[in-house]
Formats: C-alpha cells, structure tokens, sequence
C-alpha cells in the first residue's frame, strides 16, 4: 500500500499513526495543539518518536461532543495540514466524516482521509476520495448498539463501507478498515472486537486500530485518562499479535517501542 509518498509493507509490519487534534475539545489532549506552531511541534516530536502518519482532527468524536460547521473544521485543519506539507514529507491523514473538509483537507495536502462513518454519513465522500486517488480509512460506527450478530455484523457493515468505496472508483489498495472501539458497542464489544481483529483481516485489507487511552481502558483498569497508558500499550500488543497493520495513538514513543518489541518476538524462530 502507498500512502502520499511511502510505501507501506501491510502484511508483514505495524506502522504507526500520531494523533494530532486541532480541537479545544478532544477527550485526552483537547485544546494542546489549537495553534499553528504548537501543532507543528508536537508533529515534529511524534515523527521523531517514531510515527509514520499523522492523522489531523478538527472536530471532536468524543461522547457527547457538539458538531461543528464544515467551514470551522476546514479552518481548523488545512492550515495546519499546509504547514505540515511544507516542514515535513510524512503521510498526512485528515480525520473526517465531512466530504467538504475532506476536499480541503486533500488540496491542502492531505494523503489520506480517515472517515469515522465509514462513507455512511455524507453520501458526496466516496467521490471525493475516488476523484482524489486518495487512501481511505473506514471506521465501523451505528448509532445504537442493537446487534443480532455483533462480529458478524461489523464485518457485514465494513464489508458495505468497502463495497461503497469501491463502486465510487476507490482502488481496492486503497482502503483500510477499522473495527471502530468506543463507537456504537458496549463495553464488551469492545473487548471482543480487539480480541478477534483477525477476521476482520479475513475481509482482505489493512486493518487499523484505534484504542489509545479509551474509555475501554479506563473501565478495565479504573483509571482516569491520564493514567491510561499501559492498557494502551496492552490493546496495541494484541492488535499487532492480530495482524494489525496501523495503530491510531496518542503515544507515539512509546507505543513505537512495544510494537518493536512485539514484532521482534512473534518473527523470531522457536528452537527445539
């Protein structure tokens, strides 16, 4: 898979995407990062720590968070998505359900365009990143948690996000799944859909997981957010033992370190 200019080895390695939120309202670090030079240099610091992609927010997902208007998030992020593409030639991500600020994003640019929604919310986004010749990233969401099957069903719903993103023109090298945890699934799901991310592999594209400091973390180990990294690290474990091929982090250092480590001991030999 390639991404902007990079080629990425999905079969075989976990790369790492830095979360960087141009929010005053994200869960964990809402507000760090708002201005132009203080995204810059916690971009900076999460290259040097090992990232591969930076994944640039504007609006907010957390629970209960309030919308924004198209024009608010575009203003949040193609500046910094600008500035970006001029200091630094990592692949950008822009974090999106929003086919406007995804076409923003793209010219200012973004290689990549990562849709909480899975192109099931705004019907003009399977275009956009077809027209584009972008990578997608298609994130499992509902707006309840009545499941009949639940794993059979998440698979049956990212199996129509990539089927929507193909019939628009989206190259099937192009699409990446994500079971989505903290969205639309109670506390168990969660864990069930960490735990068996190797049948969404079986569907035939790169899986990301995205589970860094949520509230799955924070039930588990009755700890507050600040306080949630080694369940973290823990989560990003089993998804490389999975066959994950992206994590979608806050800490980019240390989870960097523990999927190297990870990796080295799943690809060593054993010796009789």
């Amino acid at each position: 898979m390639v991404i902007g200019n990079r080629e990425f080895d999905t079969e075989n390695k976990c790369y790492i995407m830095g979360i960087l939120n141009a929010t005053p309202d994200s869960f964990y670090d809402g507000g760090k990062w708002k201005t132009l030079e203080s995204a810059l240099s916690h971009a900076e610091d999460m290259l040097a720590g090992g990232a591969d992609i930076i994944d640039i927010g504007g609006e907010s997902t957390r629970p209960g968070y309030e919308s924004i208007s198209e024009q608010e998030e575009i203003d949040r992020t193609a500046p910094v998505i600008e500035a970006l593409r001029v200091r630094f030639d990592a692949p950008l991500s822009i974090d999106t359900c929003k086919s406007v600020v995804a076409a923003e994003a793209l010219l200012a640019g973004a290689d990549m365009v990562n849709d909480i929604w899975g192109l099931k919310r705004d019907p003009g986004m399977a275009g956009i990143i077809a027209h584009s010749g972008a990578v997608c990233c298609l994130m499992h969401n509902r707006d309840s948690v009545d499941y009949s099957d639940f794993m059979r069903d998440v698979l049956a719903d990212l199996s129509e996000s990539a089927s929507l993103a193909e019939k628009a023109g989206v190259a099937s090298d192009k699409i990446i799944l994500d079971p989505g945890i903290g969205f639309g699934k109670t506390y168990e799901m969660n864990l069930e859909a960490i735990n068996r991310l190797d049948l969404l592999k079986k569907l035939g594209y790169p899986v990301l997981l995205g589970v860094s400091r949520k509230s799955v973390v924070g039930i588990t180990l009755d700890l507050p957010l600040a306080e949630r990294l080694e369940g973290s690290l823990a989560a990003a474990v089993i998804g490389v033992m999975r066959g994950c091929s992206f994590l979608r982090v806050h800490d980019v250092r240390e989870t960097k370190r523990a999927v190297m480590m990870a990796e080295a001991i799943l690809k060593s030999e054993i010796r009789g």
